[in-house]
């Protein structure tokens, strides 16, 4: 009984600590504007990068990618950012994301 309220209180952490990381103060009107302007070049469908919207990810998948992944396949493609710019665009795909409460692609 103490072991499972553990774990449920841990989970409880983990959970409020991922919403946390997209909402922390990341604009996502401007997120947006640097997606469309970015990175919907390389992520339509039949480009180099494939189609890519904030539908294409949950929020919790969204944010586990700004954490880690970091564009693998083209870090480069992250240089020209800022951190607050990265944060920006995280705020907008997890705004939007297929989980949200207002999901949208990006026009």
């Amino acid at each position: 009984m103490k072991l499972m309220k553990v774990l449920i209180v841990l989970m409880l952490v983990v959970f409020a600590s991922t919403a946390v990381l997209a909402s922390e103060g990341g604009n996502s009107r401007k997120g947006k504007y640097l997606y469309k302007k970015n990175c919907k070049t390389c992520h339509v469908a039949g480009a180099e990068g494939g189609e890519l919207t904030p539908l294409s990810k949950t929020q919790m998948q969204w944010d586990r990618f700004f954490e880690k992944n970091k564009h693998k396949k083209n870090p480069d493609a992250w240089s020209k950012f800022s951190d607050k710019d990265l944060q920006d665009v995280n705020q907008f795909l997890y705004d939007h994301a297929v989980d949200s409460d207002q999901p949208e692609t990006c026009g």
